[in-house]
């Protein structure tokens, strides 16, 4: 029986991937930044690109009771951050999650994000075609003042 329970997922996990090979969709760099103790929220970031135009619906976590899609814009002299209910992923072009710009919140915290700390992500896309695909993502947490790519060390 456990021959087959192992046989079964490893059956599963190359579906899934195999599912997300076929979507062509190419996350990079994703990452999260690290919290403070009592910390209820943060902000993930990362750059993805669509080889088909799609749209990111939705992102959800488990480390959070609620993930939502934000914008930083400015208005007025005013920074102002609003949610969207989607974000158009161009055919072909990098879209870039980042401090700033658009980004996902990840509010009620289920306990502190540490820096090293690995966080699952699932984002939900659509295409023209109004077919859905889920796409799981490992994010790494970053110290509290990151707000891009790691320094490099020479």
């Amino acid at each position: 029986m456990t021959h087959l329970k192992t046989l079964l997922a490893t059956a599963l996990a190359v579906l899934s991937f195999s599912a997300a090979a076929q979507s062509g969709v190419q996350v990079s760099d994703p990452w999260v930044r690290a919290t403070v103790p009592q910390q209820k929220a943060t902000g993930a970031f990362m750059q993805i690109t669509a080889p088909k135009a799609m749209r990111l619906l939705e992102v959800r976590s488990s480390v959070a009771g609620v993930a939502e899609m934000h914008e930083m814009s400015m208005a007025d002299n005013m920074m102002r951050m609003r949610q969207v209910k989607e974000i158009a992923l161009p055919a072909g072009k990098a879209v870039e999650l980042k401090p700033g710009g658009y980004h996902v919140m990840l509010l009620e915290l289920k306990g502190q994000v540490k820096a090293g700390d690995k966080i699952p992500l699932t984002l939900v896309l659509e295409g023209e075609d109004k077919r859905r695909e889920t796409i799981e993502v490992q994010a790494v947490a970053r110290p509290l003042g990151a707000t891009s790519m790691p320094a490099m060390k020479h």
